[in-house]
């Protein structure tokens, strides 16, 4: 198979797994320029983190505890990022849906 028809083919499994990518990473800039920055900087970079990834600081920030310092939310939700893409890439391989090496399984 080659890499293109391994991509269309499995495309159902690929699109989820890089938009996760794609939220943790964001996250992950977040986080850093938010050490450098204050919480309403005008930098564009920064604005554009915090937009991408507002609608996924909302539920986290509901259930963290309060002990957690609202600085670490973007890690913590960057944790739980990771966590739904682990579950995600688990419920595809089980129901058969990832792509797999030749000769495995």
């Amino acid at each position: 198979m080659s890499g293109q028809d391994i991509w269309w083919t499995y495309w159902y499994f690929h699109l989820p797994n890089y938009v996760f990518s794609v939220l943790f990473y964001t996250l992950f800039g977040r986080f850093l320029l938010g050490l450098f920055l204050p919480a309403n900087s005008p930098n564009y970079i920064y604005r554009w983190f915090c937009r991408l990834t507002g609608w996924f600081m909302r539920p986290v920030d509901f259930i963290t505890p309060r002990a957690i310092p609202r600085g670490l939310l973007a890690p913590v939700a960057a944790f739980w990022v990771v966590a739904l893409r682990i579950v995600f890439f688990m419920l595809m391989f089980a129901a058969g849906l990832t792509p797999r090496m030749a000769g495995a399984f």
